[in-house]
């Protein structure tokens, strides 16, 4: 971002309709802002911009004086705003904002108690994080893009007639759903409007792999991955001792399968996390049997079939590492939170949502690592991450701004790249009543975003 943003407050207040087009301005704001006294300037929140006259008024801080009529042009509630500024001479642009809109699905529409599920207190973590640092931060659907949205006011979530977001954070939880046609509408009036959207939508296990086993830099921390099918079955049984398969859209956890070799050459149990499970856990199956038994629970959607690592456990149950990576405008990830996932007993995946538990990555190492060791793979860990972050992020359609890498540890200490996910969960910062990195980083990168796009459509204009 080329021109420095300037904080400032706005302040609603009663003008005459004659004088409601002035722009108030404390001394200290028209002079860091260098502009005059009587100048006519665009103003622009959101995507609506209003052409009005400055009038310096007296006042050491930044303050901003508009009209309640005003205000309510630009659809803000009538109430004090911190803002971030930026003033572009060339055009007589003054920019306010960000606004920034988070994109969901909502379960109902009882605008008495709503709820965001699994993000609703992340909405508010960001609520305040966009409040203190300046901007204004809403909550909608698709569907309500044109009209309205939920913004935090008095401790609850209000719906109203907002302005258009400058940037837009996707966390629809529904893949399904991204395949519509009215969201696909809805995107392409997001393109027409020039409004970037960030975790612009799910991304598949094999579109991952297709990335990153193309960088020779990876290849040695990815496991071997095919399309599932009964060749590769056969092939992966001689290879390993475990094999996994799971849907190339699934999350959570949920519908995969575990196939582990006996000591009696030849036959294999199946450990699942199928919706429908498998009746006896403890039948042996030749490889013929399992793909017979496995086919028609597929419900003929794609899966993958992956090597089985032997991975590093915490008290004989399954570990991984949820690394949380978020990204600035200068295309620099950075590792904002990591997390060791303890499967629960009896299961072999490590979900929160199947169960597990999360703990400090140094705890969950040094039960079978020295401290050392258990550092050093940490580091080894984060590397993988952000490596795995650009490679995606460079050759992925889409903007994303945020990832969360599933990265498993094997018994020598080497890092194995599990998963990646766009739309992480989350459940695994430990809040505990402040605003976690993650919300933080969102914000700045939305920030960010919001005031480039700024310079960039007057480019076009």
């Amino acid at each position: 971002m080329s021109v420095p943003l300037i904080p400032i407050t706005m302040i609603p207040t009663k003008i005459d309709n004659e004088n409601k087009y002035f722009l108030q301005m404390s001394v200290s704001l028209v002079a860091q802002l260098q502009v005059n006294q009587g100048q006519r300037i665009k103003v622009t929140i959101g995507q609506r911009t209003v052409t009005m006259c400055v009038q310096q008024i007296a006042g050491t801080v930044n303050e901003l004086y508009l009209s309640e009529s005003t205000l309510k042009e630009f659809c803000l509630p009538i109430r004090k705003f911190t803002l971030q500024s930026m003033y572009q001479p060339d055009n007589q642009e003054l920019s306010l904002g960000p606004i920034i809109g988070l994109l969901t699905d909502l379960p109902s529409t009882n605008t008495s108690d709503i709820h965001f599920r699994s993000i609703h207190t992340f909405c508010e973590e960001l609520h305040q994080e966009v409040t203190e640092r300046g901007g204004f931060f809403y909550v909608f659907t698709y569907d309500q893009l044109m009209g309205q949205g939920y913004y935090f006011e008095n401790g609850k979530w209000t719906l109203a007639k907002l302005p258009l977001p400058n940037v837009i954070y996707n966390r629809i939880h529904s893949r399904r759903l991204e395949k519509q046609k009215s969201y696909l509408e809805f995107r392409q009036r997001l393109e027409q409007l020039m409004i970037p959207l960030f975790n612009d939508r799910f991304l598949s296990k094999w579109e991952i792999y297709e990335h990153v086993r193309e960088e020779q830099q990876l290849t040695p921390f990815i496991p071997e991955t095919k399309i599932f099918s009964k060749e590769h079955l056969n092939e992966f049984a001689k290879k390993y001792q475990s094999i996994f398969l799971k849907p190339i859209h699934g999350s959570q956890g949920r519908n995969i399968i575990k196939i582990s070799k006996n000591t009696e050459e030849n036959f294999y149990t199946l450990q699942s996390s199928l919706s429908v499970q498998l009746k006896d856990l403890l039948a042996q199956y030749t490889i013929d049997e399992i793909y017979q038994l496995l086919k028609p629970l597929l419900y003929n959607r794609i899966y993958i079939i992956q090597q089985g690592i032997d991975l590093f456990t915490h008290n004989s149950c399954a570990v991984d590492f949820r690394v949380l990576c978020h990204k600035n405008l200068n295309d620099y990830w950075k590792v904002t939170s990591t997390v060791a996932r303890i499967a629960a007993e009896q299961e072999f995946v490590s979900n929160i949502a199947r169960g597990g538990t999360i703990t400090r990555p140094i705890f969950a190492l040094q039960n079978g690592m020295t401290h050392k060791k258990a550092v050093e793979a940490i580091a080894l860990m984060k590397e993988l991450a952000i490596e795995t972050a650009s490679v995606i992020s460079r050759h992925t359609e889409g903007l994303f701004g945020e990832l969360g890498i599933d990265i498993g540890i094997d018994q020598a200490g080497k890092p194995w790249l599990i998963e990646v996910n766009s739309k992480p969960s989350k459940n695994f910062e430990d809040g505990l009543g402040k605003i976690r990195p993650s919300a933080k980083a969102i914000i700045q990168f939305c920030t960010e975003l919001a005031f480039d796009f700024a310079g960039v459509k007057e480019d076009f204009t």
